[in-house]
């Protein structure tokens, strides 16, 4: 069995040990780090019941912590169940649990219905672990239940087939309490070019579900599920949400029974038969993180935290990207990108990215893929005299691969049709003239693994543009047609992994149709999320403002497009476009080659900026504004010790009113003076003001961060589509 720490799952012949005895451990368990309470009731031999998971409650006596669990159950109300309703972390049929079950899962039809009794409990600092037994059943649990030290929770389960014959799993989940003062849900929907689009609701009796069936986390993901107090804000409000860590099929749900007991919830959503297990195997379900905090800001800084603590976590500065794509597209042509790329290095770029067209038979996106070798009619001397002009110019070197996908019209297609995930006896619909390679082949991974491994082991190759640009769908195994989806995601877990081991300096990106691959399991093995293949940067300016309720700037990849957007068609100023992308990993696609002499110095002038504010940008909290007015925003980063701030107000349409009236400037410590200033370049957005407020004139104001927080500054007017920068310094 994996280790509770491995955010993969995995399927093995090894149960789990059992640790101390039940009796060793407190009947309930009080979990406190990063300003958050968790307290877990062990009584009466079953699953962990989660009794409090909200706001640090303090030190408690064992009294105290048993008062807690039982002042909150519930009394028996008529023609109701004869003992209180609980919810466990596995909630199950056989204690009572009438919503989404923990475990679903059947043996010919028995077995479907366990009943498990704790036999071995461990405490280990904040990690609890439980190991239930049902003999009858012939199954095992092990649930796991960590409080991280930014406050973040995670959770897994793991099920075992002890004794009898084949088990099949259905579904393990994992389910969390919520108090009843939770009366709203909030998620992301969206779409390819439109990823991170929130949705409000009541949180009424019933389940609202959100299934994600296309082999990958998906653009219409919703990243993150939230429940909270009514009307709850990034900066108001209590919240409690909740993120699966698994980058195939997967559920979210929040569900309020007729009782009232509420719960958010989710784990991997299996295809039918997709888990078997046979005596003695394992099947483990993937992290399950949660985050409370007070507004939804709170709750993101414990996911930016977590991810922050981690091993591995880029700390170096974050480098400027000039990737090749909407610059030249397939037209790879060594003189011209040579050119490009001698342009990107006099604006201040650090990488030079080649992206999709430079393999074998690869001069649209219709064939090609599969066929991991330089192409030679393109590249008749290789890669490497672009690779040598690239890193003579002092910007490192990276490429762009789709390994998990193949086009019909390819060699690798035609010699191993064997090799694509299909149902048996025909082939899925296309998608982008694709298909999907069954990396739990093992001749098809072997083959992946060698061509990867020998362009990057034969070229100075410093970061990896990894592709997934198509939905698995009917996703079998060959020649069986067997649901594959599982073997899928833990074979690129896998494969990643290998490939990270040979290659531990190599940055490596998720990309998937832009943002369809971004969640805390992926990014276990790469080093940053393309947020979406939209760079126009009005919808940026949404799409990264929720992609960052899970991720930090420095891992979400965004980049200055060209003046006129090859996706929507709008035209944008360098201002807007460069302002945009400079609270994330910074980045150009764009033929700055092609760009007249006052855009590229323009452009210069943000990089700069940009090199000068990464330290903030990268490690700083994360702050959004409250709608003040329905057609602008305003977000920001503070530095940890609340030095040092930037903000950007951001005009998208055209306001109601003629003045943006006092706009908050959150997050700052409210017991500190600060000057805010105007922030070059960013200082000159048009607007429709004779003139600007008195305290631009001035040069600046000198406030409190509490005055800032509450009156907030009256800003100059822009137009739609404008940017305006602050600067907010403490004294």
């Amino acid at each position: 069995m994996t280790t509770p720490s491995d955010p993969t799952t995995d399927r093995t012949t090894d149960p789990a040990t059992a640790g101390p005895t039940a009796d060793a451990i407190p009947s309930v368990v009080h979990l406190t780090s990063g300003g958050v309470s968790v307290v877990l009731d062990l009584g009466a031999g079953r699953l962990p019941v989660v009794a409090w998971w909200g706001a640090a409650l303090g030190d408690l006596s064992a009294d105290e912590l048993e008062a807690v669990v039982r002042g909150g159950l519930a009394g028996v109300v008529p023609n109701e169940l004869d003992e209180p309703e609980v919810v466990e972390l596995l909630p199950l049929a056989s204690g009572g649990w009438r919503g989404q079950p923990g475990l679903e899962g059947h043996s010919a039809g028995t077995s479907w219905t366990p009943l498990f009794r704790a036999e071995a409990t461990t405490l280990e600092g904040r990690v609890l672990t439980v190991h239930g037994v049902d003999e009858q059943s012939g199954l095992a649990v092990d649930v796991v239940v960590e409080l991280l030290g930014s406050g973040l929770l995670r959770s897994r389960a793991a099920v075992t087939r002890t004794s009898g014959d084949e088990f099949v799993v259905d579904s393990l989940q994992i389910a969390l309490p919520v108090p009843r003062r939770a009366q709203e849900v909030l998620d992301l929907a969206g779409r390819w070019g439109r990823e991170r689009a929130p949705q409000r609701l009541p949180f009424v009796v019933g389940a609202h579900v959100r299934d994600s069936r296309r082999g990958r986390t998906g653009a219409d993901a919703s990243l993150v599920l939230a429940a909270g107090t009514p009307g709850f804000g990034f900066s108001s409000g209590e919240v409690w949400t909740l993120h699966v860590a698994w980058s195939g099929d997967h559920r979210e749900y929040a569900e309020r029974m007729a009782s009232g007991t509420s719960v958010i919830g989710g784990g991997e959503l299996l295809l039918p038969g997709e888990v078997r297990l046979a005596a003695g195997e394992t099947y483990q379900g993937p992290w399950v993180y949660a985050s409370w905090g007070r507004g939804l800001d709170a709750a993101a800084a414990r996911f930016h935290e977590h991810l922050r603590s981690r091993d591995g976590h880029p700390s170096s500065p974050r480098p400027v990207v000039l990737n090749t794509w909407e610059a030249v597209y397939f037209d790879h042509d060594l003189d011209r990108l040579v050119e490009l790329a001698r342009a990107a290095a006099e604006v201040g770029a650090e990488r030079f990215v080649l992206d999709d067209g430079w393999f074998r038979g690869r001069r649209d996106d219709t064939a090609g893929l599969g066929d991991w070798f330089v192409d030679e009619t393109v590249w008749p001397d290789g890669l490497e005299p672009l690779i040598g002009a690239v890193r003579e110019l002092g910007l490192d070197f990276g490429i762009w691969v789709e390994p998990e996908m193949v086009n019909p019209d390819s060699d690798l297609a035609r010699a191993h049709p064997e090799w694509m995930l299909a149902p048996a006896g025909r082939l899925p619909m296309t998608g982008r003239s694709q298909q999907v390679l069954d990396l739990g082949h093992p001749e098809a991974y072997a083959y992946l693994l060698e061509r990867l491994t020998d362009l990057l082991g034969s070229h100075d190759v410093a970061y990896v543009k990894w592709d997934h640009n198509r939905d698995l769908l009917e996703a079998g195994h060959s020649p069986t047609g067997t649901p594959g989806v599982h073997e899928q995601t833990l074979a690129l877990y896998r494969l990643l992994d290998e490939l990270r081991g040979r290659f531990p300096a190599v940055e490596i990106e998720s990309c998937s149709s832009g943002g369809a691959r971004a969640d805390l399991a992926v990014l276990e093995r790469t080093d940053r999320v393309w947020a979406s293949d939209n760079i126009d940067p009005l919808e940026r300016q949404q799409i990264q403002r929720w992609t960052s309720q899970l991720l930090p700037g420095e891992i979400t990849g965004s980049h200055v497009g060209s003046p006129h957007s090859h996706s929507t068609g709008r035209t944008h100023t360098v201002a807007f476009r460069a302002g945009t992308a400079l609270f994330s990993h910074f980045g150009i696609e764009w033929d700055v080659s092609r760009a007249s002499a006052d855009e590229r110095a323009e452009l210069a002038r943000w990089v700069d900026l940009y090199k000068e504010v990464r330290p903030l940008v990268h490690t700083g909290r994360v702050v959004r504004a409250d709608h003040v007015d329905e057609s602008s925003l305003l977000h920001g980063v503070v530095s940890q010790d609340g030095s040092d701030a930037l903000f950007a107000f951001v005009q998208l349409t055209t306001p109601l009113t003629s003045a943006t009236g006092s706009v908050p400037l959150p997050g700052l410590d409210p017991a500190r003076r600060y000057r805010v200033e105007l922030q070059a370049p960013g200082d000159v957005p048009r607007t429709r003001s004779d003139s600007p407020p008195p305290w631009v004139v001035d040069g600046g104001v000198v406030l409190s961060g509490g005055v800032l927080a509450e009156q907030g500054l009256q800003l100059p007017a822009l137009h739609p589509e404008q940017l305006l920068l602050l600067r907010a310094t403490a004294l």
